[in-house]
């Protein structure tokens, strides 16, 4: 059996720490997408692109590789408040190969931990990134 330990570089930990804060206040939807490279076992940034939409979120994402999108959205709740929940969506498509879940699944709580999201929220594929909206409304 493997044992796998994912890490996170010192500049990919103050990323996300900027990101956070800088979305806290955010009037608009951004999120960032991250990977975990299979040589090194290192989380870090897919690309260096701010989504807007969850539409570009959802096309960004691979179709059979798992992803983790550091995601701040804000949202009007059904009492009429203003609330902008910073989560971590866990993309684990359905035809993932083994190691690669159970990388992800491993290193789970870590990126949860490091990001500090207030959440995390599985979505499997395209629809279910969509779907989010309607999540954060009702959460």
């Amino acid at each position: 059996m493997f044992t796998f330990t994912c890490s996170l570089l010192e500049e990919t930990k103050t990323q996300l720490r900027k990101f956070r804060l800088s979305t806290s206040r955010a009037t608009t939807p951004q999120a960032r997408i991250y990977l975990i490279d299979r040589k090194s076992l290192e989380i870090r940034e897919a690309d260096e692109e701010v989504y807007a939409t969850l539409e570009d979120i959802a096309d960004a994402l691979p179709e059979n590789t798992p992803r983790y999108v550091v995601l701040s959205h804000p949202v009007t709740l059904k009492s009429g408040r203003f609330s902008t929940p910073y989560v971590l969506l866990y993309y684990m498509p359905e035809n993932s190969n083994n190691e690669l879940r159970m990388l992800y699944a491993g290193a789970k709580e870590l990126m949860r931990n490091t990001a500090e999201v207030g959440k995390v929220m599985e979505v499997q594929d395209e629809d279910d990134v969509i779907a989010i909206r309607d999540a954060l409304v009702d959460a």
